[in-house]
């Protein structure tokens, strides 16, 4: 069966439309229908419905976008991976990461790359499950490193490290003459946090909950980064990763820890299964498994 057809096939019913599938393609109209005519004749029944104004597949049509689907996929994943194995060490890792990583990641990767210098970086923020899930599984990201455990038989979620959140205040802020917080000090407090899809909001508003308190929501954000600004800028409070706030910051803000037993998050370093990679990122996510399974600090 002919994959540039199936391809074709593919584009108009992701598009719904020959015209826009035409253009996406860059061939013309007649020359797609022509394609899709002789992809029918050679599975015996026709694919879409033309019976109707509305666009419908027909039940052969149905069986052959699901399967194709899943074969150009599968085409698509073998192509990015043995273009890993022809470059060895001289390709990329792809990584997917979280604000609070800045501790100890550029140590980690200064150190691989003495031994992998062409070996280049590319990092990008991690912002749902879903976006986890979706980046790993469609070979977008070699691995992600995320507070998300992730329940999928294709993924290994290995788990790194624990870490607190801890509260962030203005500078002069009443609650920064205690050196411990409870939740109950924050209650009437404007809240600044993180958007839906994030585990880190899941924990605060679950452990606000335990202790029948009500958030004061104020500020949804993405970034730790846009809620201490907004903190600095006194326009309320957040809790963030504490190792997000390790190294001094500024003297505009202070962070203190709370006295909450919910207020903790594990950090996973997750990956595909049965995904073949290069020995050069084979090491890295070794090195990274290896240096929190010896107890090195953060």
């Amino acid at each position: 069966m002919d994959l540039k057809r199936l391809n074709y096939f593919i584009t108009i019913v992701n598009n719904k439309s020959y015209s826009k599938a035409a253009e996406k393609l860059h061939i013309s109209q007649p020359s797609l229908s022509n394609a899709v005519k002789k992809l029918e004749h050679e599975v015996g029944a026709p694919l879409l419905e033309r019976s109707t104004r509305k666009f419908a597949l027909t039940d052969a049509g149905e069986l052959l976008y699901t399967r194709a689907t899943i074969m150009l996929s599968q085409m698509d994943i073998m192509n990015k991976e043995m273009k890993e194995v022809i470059v060895g060490g001289k390709g990329e890792v792809v990584l997917g990461i979280i604000d609070s990583l800045k501790t100890w990641l550029p140590k980690l990767i200064y150190n691989y790359k003495q031994s992998y210098p062409a070996m280049v970086f590319k990092l990008f923020d991690v912002l749902s499950v879903e976006h986890v899930k979706q980046t790993l599984q469609t070979y977008k990201s070699h691995a992600i490193i995320t507070n998300q455990l992730i329940y999928e038989e294709d993924i290994d979620s290995i788990p790194l490290y624990k870490e607190r959140l801890v509260a962030v205040l203005p500078q002069e802020h009443p609650l920064s003459k205690k050196t411990t917080l409870s939740l109950a000090d924050l209650e009437q407090e404007s809240f600044i946090i993180s958007t839906e899809g994030f585990q880190t909001r899941i924990d605060i508003i679950n452990a606000f909950k335990e202790e029948q308190l009500k958030l004061n929501i104020q500020f949804e954000i993405d970034r730790f980064e846009t809620a201490v600004s907004l903190v600095r800028n006194h326009l309320g409070v957040t809790i963030v990763s504490e190792n997000y706030v390790m190294e001094p910051i500024d003297k505009t803000v202070i962070r203190r820890p709370i006295d909450h037993p919910f207020l903790e998050r594990t950090v996973y370093l997750a990956y595909m299964k049965n995904r073949h990679l290069p020995v050069a990122i084979q090491q890295f996510l070794q090195s990274v498994e290896e240096h929190f399974s010896t107890n090195k600090p953060l």
